[in-house]
């Protein structure tokens, strides 16, 4: 017997819509206004989300309860097996006192905060989001920040605000590879397209990253770097996309960015002193007795790139997938919902497998790195027990707090309550444009994650488009491109900066971080609206 997903169930669209939002309402307000810890808003959450499928929407109880639960497996496995791995990684530098030397060695090339914000959360985050994506970028610079004296609660924001252009063509190009697939448009037509987008906010955004971090008094004294940053990075961004493809964007976008900051910084350095706080000068203090020198403090983070690098090549993931890639399906629940115009052009199942191939295996190429790193650096296989059960005990709330929202993100999605606000925001006529890249942004603020919005939404964008006249080409990127600006608040990567910048007496829950960056989310998916707007109708 098989379900099928109705998204007018009360038969006037804006009601369902008002309905449909109360389980990301209820998460978001627990979080941001009422300062309920991650997990328990996360599991009120995942109960009105079950309970408005059930109730309202005719769903099954038992088809919620498995989407719920395969959810919440998802979320452990990829997701939080490859944030425990980064994580593991960073435990690994700090404990070996390699940390202390890549301090020092980032320091070196500026003691300016607002450059070091710039180089670490924007570049490295970028090669980081090309490499692995899901998570990893915020950890890790999260981590690195928090080591050079920025303040947990900034470090979280900018990580944060750092990782969102990067992210559509983030883990070598997945999220625009699985939306030609979705489409069955060109991948490189859609590489080109979202090139013709996202450029402009990689330009934009490290302007944008120091005004949040030291106002505009900082950032007129910093302008500069951010220029060579920005422009370096939307420059290569632009060329490889339209040329190369969605596979290598970031990885060589943001080695292009850091390198031509590092050698800007030769002849150049900010004369207003305004980035060397009194937390900058301690961070520099305390880096001076850390332990081991020059390359040696690379070697966690080289092996980390390597791996993930090689691991996500394309012919290492066929390979990957033809020796070894298990699924299961899901018992009860795959193919038994079926999503119905105008989401699709006929009634069509909705797989639910559990699967274990070359894409969920990043985690384990990042576990895989760290052990190299540790033998390379001399530490034997009881100390890296130690320290991996360590860092899984220090993350187990945070683990659970993923689950629970992942298993929320995948009710809605079963249920189709998320596709109700989709088809709220592509009932706007003229406006269409505007809020196409919304609709991309409220699926990765909902699923978090571009590759699966894509998935949500991309073939809704362009039967909109469709409908309207319009380019289905160019909405359909501009899911993708819109999408990358939800990042920063959907709930895993909230939960991810919250716990890369934990263990410190001013450490920020994930609620404080929510509203740290709502705002500047909603600005900049909107300004990405404006830009498609003059596309489509310039």
């Amino acid at each position: 017997m098989t379900w099928a997903q109705n998204y007018d169930p009360l038969g006037g669209l804006a009601w369902s819509a008002l309905v449909a939002a109360l389980p990301v309402v209820t998460l978001l307000g627990l979080l941001a206004w009422f300062h309920v810890r991650a997990h328990v808003a996360a599991l009120a959450g995942l109960v009105v989300a079950l309970a408005t499928a059930i109730w309202v929407y005719g769903m099954p109880a038992k088809l919620a309860c498995l989407a719920g639960l395969n959810g919440a497996l998802f979320g452990l496995f990829p997701i939080g097996w490859i944030i425990l791995n980064a994580m593991f990684v960073y435990d690994l530098s700090v404990e070996t006192g390699q940390f202390s030397a890549l301090q020092r060695q980032v320091a070196g090339v500026s003691e300016d905060r607002r450059v070091q914000a710039l180089l670490i959360a924007f570049g490295f985050g970028a090669f980081i989001e090309g490499a692995a994506g899901f998570g990893a970028p915020v950890a890790i610079t999260g981590a690195l920040m928090i080591g050079l004296g920025f303040r947990p609660l900034e470090a979280a924001k900018l990580a944060l605000i750092g990782n969102t252009a990067p992210v559509a063509y983030g883990a070598l190009g997945t999220p625009l590879l699985t939306l030609a697939r979705v489409t069955d448009m060109d991948v490189q037509a859609l590489s080109a397209t979202v090139g013709r987008q996202l450029p402009w906010f990689s330009l934009l955004v490290p302007f944008w990253l120091v005004a949040v971090q030291s106002g505009w008094r900082g950032l007129r004294g910093a302008w500069p770097a951010c220029a060579v940053a920005g422009g370096s990075f939307a420059a290569l961004q632009f060329l490889v996309s339209q040329y190369h493809g969605p596979w290598l964007v970031d990885i060589v976008s943001a080695a292009g960015s850091m390198g031509a900051l590092v050698v800007f910084m030769k002849v150049w350095r900010p004369k207003d002193g305004h980035g060397r706080g009194r937390d900058a000068r301690a961070a520099g203090a305390g880096m001076e007795g850390g332990a081991g020198a020059g390359w040696k403090a690379w070697i966690p983070w080289a092996a980390l790139t390597v791996a993930v690098f090689v691991w996500g090549l394309p012919g290492v993931k066929a390979w990957l997938n033809r020796a070894w890639a298990p699924e299961w399906e899901v018992p009860g629940l795959h193919k038994v919902v079926l999503r119905v115009p105008p989401v699709v052009k006929a009634p069509e199942p909705e797989k639910a497998v559990f699967a274990f191939n070359a894409l969920s295996a990043t985690g384990t190429a990042l576990m895989l790195a760290g052990g190299v790193a540790g033998a390379a650096l001399g530490v034997g296989p009881r100390r890296m027990a130690r320290l991996y059960v360590g860092t899984l005990g220090r993350l187990r709330d945070s683990l659970l707090t993923i689950a629970l929202m992942l298993a929320l993100g995948f009710v809605t999605r079963y249920s189709g309550t998320d596709t109700t606000l989709g088809l709220a925001m592509a009932g706007t006529g003229f406006l269409f444009p505007f809020f196409s890249p919304l609709i991309g942004w409220l699926g990765v603020a909902l699923t978090g994650s571009d590759t699966s919005s894509n998935v949500l939404f991309g073939n809704l964008q362009q039967v909109t488009a469709r409908q309207l006249g319009l380019s289905p080409l160019l909405m359909a990127a501009a899911n993708s491109s819109g999408g990358v600006m939800g990042k920063m608040i959907d709930a895993q990567s909230l939960v991810v900066a919250s716990v890369a910048t934990g263990g410190h007496p001013e450490s920020p829950d994930a609620g404080t971080v929510l509203r740290s960056v709502f705002w500047h989310s909603l600005a900049l998916a909107m300004l990405v609206g404006l830009l498609v707007m003059a596309q489509a109708y310039g």
